[in-house]
């Protein structure tokens, strides 16, 4: 499959020891996909085992989480802490509260985070979390039972300088609230552990919008260097109605780019005119949905469904949001037809493989969410950096310090892809670039 045996015998090792694992086999393949341009160029990686080594989490954490529901039963939970890496960092990476949580997704999420916060430029190590747990219809009362029973063990394996978890899909400011605040009694102490925390007790200002806003900053400078152009008037369609696409929606509104698509869980809604953004986020905060609502007041056509957007939309621009896994080859090509010739991740790993392959051979300029989303998690840096220093920034400063880190985010994944003679192959300037600074750390600290 590669042109180099030393990765052909590791990925044949990670499948038969992992092979069930689908989603996490899926981003090593993608990973290992880049390293066929460098491993062989590098013997050390070889001769130190770093493939081996990075590939595997260095703790895995898997617990009970007992709690009472509203009723008096007992309900019964499977917790995990995934800590991937910590070469140049302590663990850094969300919790992730819904039904799908599995030891793949995690070890996949915990894998792609390690590159991601390289590429930074901050101090953070890869790192995952969360639960088979679903907020959704849950009361307040249940939903601390719950986060309140799961920090009875995970307090033992986190703190400011091993592990900051943040928030996630089902993980926003509730739940995040409710963990730090039985985190902070069970420790005897206030500190910076976790991210994404309400501004009223140590949380940073833009976090809310950073990987939404961070996104759209990245499709700034894409346009700039591939088309020499802006994102002013270009159609664009964004999958999921959440924090991150919610937050794409409205920078790209603010930036003069039009929004023809958007899907929520339950559809998707298509005008070519352009939709109205400021009613869609509106609805987005107050329901978690919008599609609905929004073709019936605006008198156009719902779509049942959100998969079916990516065949029907026509765009130039596609920002998928929502989730892993989403679009696939097939969807690729329709997208293709359509008229799309770029295709920026919001979410992590919302292509699979083969559609990545796709868009790289056939003319489709792709950015790996590993690089185009990392807004979140560089604002979640910033904040441990305020916490730290015992300050808060404005919210016009972490905008600023977001812009400028997303701009350089582009430029190593731009500089490293021209480098290796692939320069419209981001995906590989982004895991090159983000594997290298993980590399000399690891060189660097030995064998441990």
């Amino acid at each position: 499959m590669y042109k180099s045996e030393y990765l052909n015998r590791v990925l044949d090792e990670i499948k038969a020891k992992h092979g069930e694992q689908k989603e996490f086999i899926s981003a090593v393949e993608e990973f290992f996909d880049s390293m066929d341009y460098v491993v062989d160029k590098d013997p050390r990686i070889e001769k130190y085992s770093i493939l081996e080594r990075i590939v595997e989490p260095e703790r895995t954490v898997c617990f009970i989480v007992p709690w009472v529901d509203d009723n008096g039963k007992i309900r019964v939970n499977t917790g995990y802490r995934v800590q991937f890496n910590s070469a140049i960092g302590p663990y850094k990476g969300g919790m992730r509260f819904d039904k799908s949580v599995n030891l793949s997704i995690l070890k996949f999420l915990g894998f792609e985070q390690t590159f991601k916060n390289s590429l930074t430029g901050l101090p953070m190590g890869g790192g995952k979390g969360g639960a088979d747990f679903d907020p959704r219809g849950k009361s307040d009362g249940e939903v601390m039972r719950f986060c309140q029973s799961l920090m009875t063990e995970l307090f033992r394996h986190i703190g400011p300088n091993t592990d900051v978890p943040a928030g996630d899909l089902g993980v926003g400011a509730r739940e995040i609230g409710y963990m730090f605040g039985y985190y902070k009694k069970l420790r005897d102490e206030w500190s910076g552990t976790f991210t994404g925390k309400n501004f009223s007790y140590g949380g940073s200002l833009a976090r809310p919008e950073a990987t939404g806003y961070g996104l759209l900053y990245f499709v700034e400078e894409m346009l700039k260097t591939y088309k020499n152009t802006t994102i002013e008037g270009k159609k664009v369609i964004i999958s999921g109605s959440g924090k991150v696409g919610g937050m794409a929606a409205e920078k790209l509104n603010q930036l003069g780019g039009v929004l023809v698509g958007m899907s929520d869980i339950e559809g998707f809604v298509y005008d070519p005119k352009g939709l109205d953004v400021p009613y869609i986020v509106a609805k987005s905060k107050q329901k978690g949905m919008f599609s609905k609502d929004y073709a019936k007041d605006h008198n156009i056509e719902w779509h049942e469904g959100p998969h079916g957007m990516w065949g029907f939309a026509k765009c130039e621009i596609a920002l998928p949001c929502a989730t892993q896994g989403e679009i696939h080859e097939e969807d690729a090509k329709l997208l293709k037809q359509n008229g799309c010739y770029m295709l920026v991740e919001g979410a992590n790993m919302p292509c699979d493989v083969e559609a990545i392959r796709y868009f790289n051979e056939n003319g489709v300029l792709f950015a790996p969410g590993k690089a185009s989303n990392a807004g979140g998690v560089a604002v979640s840096g910033l904040e441990m950096s305020q916490n730290s220093l015992h300050l808060s920034w404005t919210f016009e400063e972490v905008d600023a310090r977001l812009k400028q880190i997303m701009k350089d985010i582009f430029k190593k994944c731009h500089e490293t892809a021209v480098k290796y003679g692939q320069p419209n192959n981001l995906a590989l300037g982004a895991n090159i670039a983000g594997f290298e600074k993980v590399l000399d750390a690891m060189l660097a600290q030995g064998v441990c």
